[in-house]
């Protein structure tokens, strides 16, 4: 689906009154991982439940019945911590992940993927079939702009369980857009990510890698 249709749909779509226009504000606090350390970006974490149990796992790459590309965003089973991704800020002179700032989120590609479309997250165009707007691949890194306004993404506080997804890019001053939060939802076999109105908690897990990164850097 075109992202200047995705765009032109987040202008005019929206009359409930869980959405609402205008650009939210940045808080400085850094995002914590399940250690208590400042997310960072270029590092691989996983994006797991903060609900165990029936709550599920982490976030991967997923795709719809009898459509290969671009990739959807899908929740595994609590058993799986499902594939590392990375965040990358608007504001590239920050190395820290902080709350309510705007962030691009892509996963780490994994071998042999059919897909030869990006694996950075963005907000699709609205899917009148589920009345849902479900989050996808294909998005666009980096650039900040009215251009990229769908790839766009923030971190917020969920309470005391952790945090959760919100889409309100003020990348573009210019823009008007909706803010919401985004939940899961079960379709096709899968539970994906979708605008809602109660976001569903998360939290970071450093991955492997993502470890060693920072104890070479120590040395």
């Amino acid at each position: 689906m075109k992202t200047a249709t995705a765009v032109v749909l987040l202008l005019f779509a929206f009359t409930s009154k869980s959405y609402f226009f205008g650009v939210a504000r940045a808080d400085e606090s850094p995002v914590l991982d399940s250690d208590g350390d400042e997310l960072r970006t270029g590092v691989e974490y996983y994006v797991v439940s903060a609900i165990w149990g029936a709550g599920g796992g982490g976030l991967a790459l997923g795709r719809v019945t009898g459509q290969s590309c671009p990739e959807i965003v899908v929740q595994r089973g609590s058993d799986d911590d499902g594939l590392p991704v990375i965040f990358s800020n608007a504001d590239g002179k920050d190395g820290v992940v902080r709350l309510s700032t705007d962030v691009n989120i892509e996963f780490v590609p994994i071998r042999d993927r059919l897909c030869l479309t990006s694996t950075v997250w963005k907000l699709d165009d609205y899917d009148p079939s589920t009345g849902k707007w479900w989050v996808t691949t294909d998005g666009v890194k980096g650039d900040p702009g009215h251009n990229t306004l769908t790839s766009w993404f923030k971190i917020e506080n969920a309470g005391a369980l952790g945090y959760k997804f919100r889409f309100c890019p003020s990348v573009c001053d210019s823009c008007i857009h909706l803010c919401n939060d985004f939940g899961r939802h079960g379709h096709d076999g899968q539970v994906r990510l979708a605008l809602s109105e109660n976001g569903w908690p998360w939290i970071f897990k450093k991955a492997r890698n993502s470890i060693k990164q920072v104890v070479n850097a120590k040395h």
